[in-house]
């Protein structure tokens, strides 16, 4: 009885621990609740800033002194039908500015606003081992135009997205991986926005370093590993696309039904079509709540 309720408490925690900048993987609750009606929520702030130009994989002199920032604050949600089939929602509020050279001149442009909302469908099939659980999913998702593309710097590309995922992760009470190998197929958007197709991997690597069962609350640490690639685009402040590497630590604390989430994504390697803005680091912090 005891390991089952550790089981249930490491469950429960664990769709914070994947919580990602990225859309492949689910970032809301992917683990959890696995109660038929289950449900639940999680505010994250996501911040990039970069002051760094590339060329290829070169970094390259910043004439002008040209930066990027975006900040990004998700509303997310779930509702599990069955242990199984469950229904998740992504809502970004997006703040962003960037300078960009035109006409051999440096213009500031920006945009504030609803973001594109992300809906999918995580799909499970879980195993119970005699000390650890394994499963396999596949996550079917649709990214819909629902940001705004008036201003200088949109929120929203104005196309709709289409992506998948498959996955396979282990856990038991002190470890827990994940592998997760996702496509995205971006549409034409408007204001001639046309980013490349996205292809990528992510692995998540964590370890359960406290846990106080009479009070159920401790904590987590997680090595998280990103790759991109994305083809050759553009969108209204020039090329997009190219390939990334990135690496960072995860630390989560938990208390009953509570979740709080810090990680660092820092990048490890980047190569882009043409000139770009280096990625930069990314900063996350979320909090989240199950029912």
């Amino acid at each position: 009885m005891l390991y089952l309720r550790l089981q249930c408490v490491f469950g429960c925690v664990l769709w914070i621990l994947m919580a990602s900048p990225a859309v492949s993987h689910q970032p809301v609750m992917d683990m959890a609740p696995r109660w038929e009606g289950g449900f639940g929520f999680q505010l994250r702030n996501e911040t990039r800033f970069s002051d760094r130009l590339r060329s290829e994989d070169n970094q390259v002199a910043n004439v002008g002194n040209r930066e990027r920032f975006v900040n990004t604050t998700w509303l997310e949600g779930i509702y599990t039908f069955k242990r199984e089939v469950r229904a998740t929602i992504k809502i970004p509020w997006v703040v962003q500015r960037r300078d960009v050279l035109r006409g051999g001149r440096v213009q500031k442009i920006s945009g504030s606003g609803l973001g594109d909302i992300v809906l999918a469908m995580p799909l499970r099939k879980y195993w119970n081992l005699s000390a650890s659980t394994m499963n396999i999913g596949l996550t079917p998702q649709l990214r819909v135009p629902t940001g705004s593309t008036s201003e200088s710097d949109p929120a929203g590309d104005g196309s709709w997205d289409f992506g998948i995922s498959a996955s396979i992760s282990t856990e038991n009470f002190r470890w827990y991986t994940l592998v997760d190998v996702f496509w995205w197929k971006n549409t034409d958007g408007v204001r001639d926005i046309d980013q490349g197709d996205q292809v990528g991997i992510d692995a998540n690597f964590g370890y359960h370093v406290y846990h106080d069962n009479d009070r159920n609350w401790g904590g987590f640490v997680m090595l998280d590993v990103e790759a991109r690639y994305e083809g050759r685009g553009h969108d209204v402040g020039g090329a997009t696309g190219g390939t990334r590497l990135t690496l960072g630590p995860v630390l989560v604390a938990y208390w009953n039904n509570w979740m709080l989430r810090a990680d660092v994504k820092l990048p490890i390697y980047e190569r882009v079509f043409d000139l770009q803005f280096a990625r930069g680091p990314v900063v996350n912090v979320g909090l989240g709540v199950t029912f």
